[in-house]
């Protein structure tokens, strides 16, 4: 284990949070705040900086530093600890989250695109807190890590091994030869995304700030709003078509954008995963729209502009509300029910199980039916006309295992608690699968804030184990990780 080169990269990292935070303190000066707001961004941002310089110095190394596998499992899952860890001191040394505790598990959940908060005044707050509580969504939706790949050949590292522990997908399309190159290109189409939705909320009426904010909340399918009542604040059918629109594209797979910007337009047509989500997608709005029409809402186009955002935000595992879906039918409770365990398309800044995996396993459970009818067959698995093989048809089958296993663990420890099932259920599957408001006392119009110190520890940790697929974290846990 190469523990100078993962603390040297730590120190990357750090630093380049910091100039994020420095950006919230622009902010801060820009409206005004106290001195106490503004000393709690240059506080973290002095850290990283002696961090930095410290780690530089005592792990000086000729050639090019190599980081194992290992190495890069452990790096990825303390880059995300480390980054939340750094992240909360803004929120408890301002007084806007008083506890460390709630402080980090709010920049958890920013980080790890989860959403779920345990503010109660939202709009009470600093600009330059809301902002860099939004930032953490920003730069948690590409990814960190991925982030600091794409500057990785200035420092003399690389690994696509790195972008493998943290994307959130069952692989990573090497857009270019490069890994660092692949990273650039990624980001870019997620920067260029994030200036037009801005520019589109604007010309709706938000202002630059809420504008902003939003934006990185939907690209990131994160879902923090700087409204207590999130996008439902605004009323507007023109500004909940947008974030529904790129709710939607921030859920598929990025590197499509990329095949689309080469003029693939045939493959990108073809490709089984992006027609099986829109499918969800579409099927799901209609049977809530069809369900609320007459009950909730009086017409059939009222009911698809609430149903689709919901459908939207559930699916691409955003969180944005626009109505207290706890008080729907328990027909369109259930269709978003089933939504939560589904999640976006692998490559994309949304989480859940992700839709190729549920593809993949639907067509292994064909094929095993048609063993059982013709045992002396020869079948396969295909997916966009290319043969899985069995070792990534059996990764998946054993991810979906584990996640599931996971979620009914942490369910159990929130019970703990003496929360009712719709509680302990609603929790764990908000933060496992990164969405954000959940069942129960977790619904839309509640928050987090109720729960104890030990289950909000654990649901930090269910947050990050979502958000890096499972594998990185649970690896960590297994002996064999720690055997030279």
């Amino acid at each position: 284990m190469n523990f100078r080169a993962i603390f040297r990269l730590l120190s990357v990292l750090l630093l380049l949070i910091s100039l994020f935070l420095l950006l919230s303190f622009f902010v801060g000066l820009y409206y005004r705040e106290s001195n106490r707001v503004l000393e709690s961004f240059l506080t973290p941002i002095l850290f990283s900086i002696l961090f930095f310089i410290l780690m530089f110095s005592l792990s000086k190394e000729k050639g090019i530093p190599y980081l194992s596998p290992r190495s890069g499992f452990l790096f990825v899952a303390l880059s995300w600890i480390s980054a939340s860890a750094l992240g909360a001191l803004p929120f408890s040394l301002s007084g806007a989250i008083p506890s460390y505790i709630d402080a980090f598990f709010e920049t958890m959940s920013g980080f790890t695109t989860t959403g779920a908060s345990i503010l109660t005044d939202i709009e009470s707050l600093p600009k330059s807190i809301l902002f860099w509580r939004s930032t953490t969504h920003w730069l948690g939706g590409m990814g960190i890590v991925v982030l600091t790949v794409a500057i990785f050949p200035l420092l003399g590292f690389g690994g696509l091994h790195l972008m493998e522990a943290e994307a959130p997908g069952p692989s990573v399309d090497k857009i270019t030869p490069r890994v660092a190159g692949t990273a650039k290109i990624l980001w870019l189409i997620y920067l260029g995304f994030t200036v037009l939705e801005i520019i589109l909320l604007m010309i709706g009426g938000m202002n630059l700030f809420d504008a902003t904010t939003h934006t990185f909340g939907t690209l990131a399918t994160g879902g923090f709003s700087p409204k207590n009542a999130s996008v439902g604040y605004y009323k507007s059918v023109y500004i909940d078509t947008v974030v529904t629109i790129f709710m939607l594209i921030a859920g598929l797979n990025f590197s499509l954008y990329y095949k689309l910007l080469k003029g693939k337009f045939r493959e990108v047509a073809k490709d089984t995963e992006m027609k099986t989500y829109f499918g969800i997608f579409l099927i799901a709005s209609i049977l809530i729209a069809w369900d609320l029409m007459g009950k909730k809402y009086g017409s059939f186009g009222d009911s698809f502009r609430f149903a689709s955002f919901q459908a939207a935000s559930i699916l691409t595992t955003t969180g944005f509300v626009t109505d207290d879906y706890m008080q729907w039918s328990n027909f369109a409770q259930v269709v978003l029910f089933v939504l939560f365990f589904i999640g976006g398309c692998a490559g994309s800044t949304g989480g859940g199980i992700k839709v190729i995996r549920i593809v993949t396993l639907f067509k292994m459970s064909i094929t095993e039916m048609k063993y059982l009818i013709h045992p002396r067959g020869i079948f396969g698995i295909f997916v966009n006309g290319q043969y899985l093989k069995k070792n990534i048809v059996y990764d998946i089958a054993a991810l979906v295992f584990l996640y599931f296993a996971i979620f009914f663990i942490i369910t159990v420890l929130v019970a703990t608690g003496g929360y009712d099932i719709m509680t302990s259920v609603g929790a764990t599957i908000a933060t496992l699968g990164n969405i954000g408001p959940g069942w129960g006392k977790v619904g839309p119009v509640f928050n987090y804030a109720f729960f104890p110190d030990y289950i909000k520890w654990i649901l930090s940790l269910s947050m990050l184990i979502g958000r890096l697929e499972v594998y990185t974290i649970t690896v960590l846990l297994t002996p064999m990780m720690w055997r030279r």
